[in-house]
């Protein structure tokens, strides 16, 4: 099954310092799943300033609980304490791994 995660960053001053500690740990982390073919597709959100601000990933887990217990409770973002929201859907991609696909 395929999720949607939306995730934002705090607004506090440190913010910005927080993700950055732990964006390389974030993004080893994302291309060890990308290889594996569980993330799709993932970006950083940015502000009218183009600072990062959160984060937006399309990915795929048998459940929400596998995705919760093997992705988010090892993410850095969650244990550096930088997401303060995140939201995931279910969602059904109309592009997997470079393949059109007529699901939508």
């Amino acid at each position: 099954m395929e999720f949607l995660l939306i995730a934002y960053d705090g607004n506090d001053e440190e913010a910005l310092n927080r993700r950055l500690a732990v964006r390389e740990q974030h993004i080893n982390f994302f291309d060890e799943y990308r290889r594996q073919g569980i993330f799709k597709y993932g970006c950083a959100i940015l502000d009218e300033n183009q600072k990062m601000i959160g984060s937006m990933i399309v990915c795929e887990f048998q459940s929400m609980k596998e995705l919760e217990e093997t992705w988010l409770s090892r993410e850095p973002y969650v244990l550096g304490n930088v997401w303060k929201s995140i939201d995931i859907k279910p969602v059904r991609s109309r592009v997997t791994s470079g393949i059109h696909e007529d699901q939508t």
